[in-house]
């Protein structure tokens, strides 16, 4: 009997089902030591606003500490500040027993913070998506990768934050569909990000009328096409060119990433085109979507951000991590 398990367990290893683990994360303003370059003026180095080479490390190390517990194949990084920032990061990272060895940030518009990822995996390619020319809306970051012969497909997005009415995030989202319909909706693609957008958006904003300039249309729900598939992921009925977002697939008390004056939101998301529901190549795996909420990144039932002072002049704290939850899901491929 032993010796049967054994051939079923190496079988199983070698020729069964892998898994992908995928992640997104806000990790709130990490900003580099340089002079050059954009900066909030509380980020502005080695002056009272106290961002210096201590600061810096213990914000790093935080940072590090929340990426190694969630120790992801293929992570989304949101509020890079630089490549030097995400160089560093990496480096911390290496040093605490987690290796990334490749990486990418979209920082070719002078923005004062960027998207970016850190992989296990080599990618084919890795590319800006500019959505305007302007200041206003971030690069998306496109890349794929090959997956056990599989294509896969990821776009890593911060969208406008509420600062700013739906209609500008509906831009991004269009920008968004539109270089998705030139690769195909048949592909395996993952949206995933800070989409500064809940899973039902729709509902949320319609009687806010600072943020419902639309006429009711918002850029998660009806440009990609979430608003039809509210079930589990067991049970989602395919519907051509519409994607599928994953937070249906756990409870509703667990669908957020951030709490705003005590009320959870899911401002990230991972949303899926409908071959990685199929079962066949890439897939999802169901039930696995969750965010990271482990006690240390709570504080008095709310996120413990990183801590700065409401002084005059703002000052860092050295303690918190980011104002965001991780996010996590787990794909199987064979």
């Amino acid at each position: 009997m032993r010796y049967f398990l054994a051939l079923i367990l190496l079988w199983a290893t070698l020729f069964g089902d892998k898994t992908l683990t995928i992640a997104t994360y806000n990790v709130e303003n990490l900003f580099d030591l340089q002079e050059k370059g954009y900066k909030y003026k509380e980020y502005k180095p080695n002056t009272k606003s106290n961002w210096n080479q201590r600061t810096y490390k213990i914000k790093l190390q935080n940072i590090a500490k929340v990426i190694k517990d969630i120790d992801a194949d293929i992570i989304a990084l949101e509020e890079i500040h630089s490549l030097e920032a995400l160089k560093d990061l990496r480096f911390t990272l290496k040093q605490n027993g987690l290796y990334y060895q490749y990486f990418k940030i979209a920082d070719k518009k002078n923005t004062a913070i960027h998207v970016a990822f850190l992989s296990k995996v080599p990618f084919t390619y890795a590319k800006e998506l500019a959505v305007t020319s302007t200041y206003k809306y971030r690069n998306i970051l496109e890349s794929k990768f090959k997956i056990d012969g599989n294509d896969l497909y990821i776009f890593v997005n911060h969208w406008k934050a509420k600062s700013g009415p739906e209609s500008m995030r509906i831009v991004s989202a269009k920008a968004l569909r539109k270089r998705i319909s030139e690769i195909g909706y048949d592909k395996n693609i993952i949206l995933l990000g800070d989409f500064n957008s809940h899973y039902e958006e729709n509902i949320r904003f319609k009687k806010d009328r600072r943020l419902n300039d639309t006429n009711g249309k918002t850029g998660i729900n009806h440009v990609l096409r979430t608003i039809k598939q509210k079930q589990k992921a067991k049970d989602v009925v395919y519907e051509e060119d519409n994607f599928y977002n994953l937070w249906y697939d756990t409870d509703a008390d667990n669908r957020y990433s951030y709490i705003f004056k005590g009320e959870k939101e899911a401002l990230d998301n991972i949303l899926v085109s409908q071959p990685l529901l199929d079962k066949k190549g890439i897939s999802y795996i169901n039930d696995s979507i969750t965010n990271l909420n482990k006690k240390y990144l709570f504080k008095k039932k709310q996120v413990y951000r990183w801590q700065v002072s409401r002084s005059r002049i703002p000052k860092h704290k050295g303690k918190g991590y980011s104002d965001h939850l991780p996010v996590i899901a787990k794909f199987r491929f064979n």
